[in-house]
């Protein structure tokens, strides 16, 4: 992916406890123009502290660490720092920790089924307004949603919070975000920055009472927001 000569660098923070899989991917980044590492933790307990001073767009979490959950790292980080993307790169592809790993804040959520290089695109992606989830990972996430949704010709259950009251603005960005545009291409289509458009984003999420995209296409659905 050919980036702007002038096109500020994607500053990205690595929290891997797997020295193999560390070293890969510090590699990987290394090779990377429009890319740059600025921390690399090995621990649940780094990774708060981390989180306590981020200084990068990109959070990359493993969720198996010696001494704990990067959920944890996660929700601290997404708490703290809401305008950073968060991505989960690990080997468990349970419903548990997906599903807990969204609602902390994780906006990705790729397994460690491919090369570390190939993930560069994925950063790139989540960097851009994107959510790249591994296919096995967004076949569970459909699932469940398909689990929960009535039947067919069953009678609308009743909103278990009152509707969001969504700018005109506001749900204009989150149709776009539905049919899957980056935060990038939306700024283009509104003619506004993607800072203005990230900002409609954590409006969106405020409103919808939601921490990730996943999340808030499922919530606006459910409450009618959005055109099934």
């Amino acid at each position: 992916m050919q980036q702007p000569a002038d096109a500020p660098l994607i500053r990205i923070a690595l929290v891997e406890d797997d020295v193999n899989f560390q070293n890969a991917l510090m590699e990987a980044i290394a090779d990377a123009p429009d890319m740059r590492l600025t921390s690399v933790s090995g621990t649940r307990s780094q990774g708060l502290q981390v989180a306590e001073r981020l200084e990068a767009d990109v959070l990359l979490v493993d969720l198996g660490l010696p001494d704990g959950s990067g959920i944890d790292v996660i929700r601290a980080a997404h708490a703290r720092w809401p305008g950073c993307n968060i991505m989960v790169s690990t080997s468990f592809g349970d419903e548990t920790h997906v599903m807990q790993s969204l609602e902390a804040g994780a906006s990705g959520y790729m397994l460690k089924d491919s090369e570390p290089k190939n993930m560069m695109a994925e950063i790139r992606s989540l960097h851009g307004g994107g959510s790249p989830i591994s296919p096995l990972i967004a076949r569970k996430i459909l699932m469940r949603f398909r689990h929960d949704a009535p039947p067919a010709g069953a009678p609308e259950p009743a909103p278990h919070k009152p509707r969001a009251a969504l700018s005109a603005r506001e749900q204009e960005v989150l149709e776009y975000i539905t049919k899957g545009f980056t935060a990038e291409e939306i700024a283009k289509l509104l003619g506004v920055t993607q800072h203005t458009v990230l900002t409609y984003v954590r409006r969106i999420y405020a409103k919808l009472e939601v921490n990730s995209k996943a999340e808030a296409i499922y919530e606006a659905r459910s409450q009618g927001l959005l055109v099934q």
